[in-house]
């Protein structure tokens, strides 16, 4: 995972050069032709990054994007009206049957179908009509975290083109040097408050909140730690009751319009007591732990994501998940 994780800033730089062609020509096509509406089909890490597209396409492109639920399809055969809409249909290996059963019902009912996904060739990418690979190689790790880069940075890619904002399509290629940035980030802070707990919260919103979630299915899936994402704002109604004093809340703070209620939120959490660790470039509450800058609000979520990734690692090591992995994971960051 660690190996993987610090692949990523290369994997992302491929992907924008490789993609660049396709991405531009999609969003054109986007634009003359504005979908009714747009809709994400996707499972696990990859619905997290589907969250972000929620968020992305509705700033990038104006158009509202909604989650499909896959079993719709599969297990209810709906018979929906999907006329003028955009299907983004996203999976790393391309081959969950419910998300290729979706794909070829959605694209013979009107949608125009868009696969993410790693490879190329698979029952995925045969069924959808447009195609953006992540170039990202192969993934042994089953935690996954090269591919989520490249998820939601194919997905940043189409955005900027379909925005025609300067701004965000100079971020490309300021993007990968962010996350190499990132990938050098430590946070001895948060391995020594999360190695021995049971439980914790992590918390941020809008764009950003695709990382909290996928922040906790990792703390999960490498800690053995039970965690979970949450929108600050819909933190307030009913989790924040669990928060009493030394309580682990874990913030990803984002670099846009939904940074001050993140902050409100963090604020009324910290005077509840609670152990509250802020990672962002911007400043925040609790105890800071460094991110670097993000080339563009937008992007904000990825650089953030890949600071925690090593991290979670290193506090897998600190509570003894994964024994048989080198302990020495400066040393493996300095070789690679």
């Amino acid at each position: 995972m660690l190996v993987e994780a610090l692949e990523a800033p290369a994997v992302v730089e491929r992907l924008f050069k490789e993609n660049e062609p396709e991405a531009r020509d999609l969003a054109r096509f986007l634009r003359q032709r504005p979908p009714t509406f747009a809709f994400t089909v996707a499972r696990g890490s990859s619905d997290h990054a589907a969250t972000y597209a929620q968020y992305l396409l509705g700033l990038t492109g104006g158009v509202y994007t909604g989650s499909f639920p896959p079993s719709l399809a599969g297990v209810y055969r709906a018979g929906l009206s999907l006329a003028g809409a955009l299907g983004v249909f996203i999976s790393q290996s391309g081959k969950s049957p419910d998300l290729v059963e979706a794909a070829r019902a959605a694209r013979k009912r009107g949608a125009l179908t868009l696969a993410v996904t790693n490879d190329p060739a698979s029952p995925l990418a045969e069924a959808a009509e447009v195609i953006l690979p992540l170039h990202a190689g192969e993934e042994k790790a089953v935690a996954a975290t090269k591919t989520f880069l490249a998820e939601l940075a194919a997905l940043f890619q189409l955005g900027a083109h379909w925005s025609e904002e300067g701004a965000l399509r100079e971020a490309l290629w300021l993007l990968p040097e962010a996350l190499a940035g990132a990938s050098q980030a430590e946070w001895p802070r948060f391995v020594e408050a999360f190695a021995e707990v049971e439980h914790a919260f992590v918390l941020s919103r809008g764009l950003a909140y695709a990382s909290a979630l996928e922040a906790a299915l990792k703390l999960k899936e490498t800690a053995g730690l039970f965690a979970e994402g949450f929108s600050a704002a819909e933190f307030l109604h009913g989790p924040v009751a669990l928060v009493e004093p030394g309580f682990p809340v874990l913030v990803l703070a984002p670099e846009d319009a939904a940074l001050p209620g993140v902050r409100e939120v963090a604020s009324s959490l910290q005077e509840k007591g609670a152990l509250l660790l802020w990672a962002g470039a911007e400043p925040g509450v609790g105890e800071a732990l460094f991110v670097p800058k993000a080339p563009h609000p937008y992007a904000a979520p990825l650089v953030l994501i890949q600071a925690f990734y090593p991290n979670a690692a290193r506090l897998a090591l600190a509570r003894g998940q994964d024994p048989d992995r080198p302990r020495n994971l400066r040393k493996v960051t300095r070789t690679l």
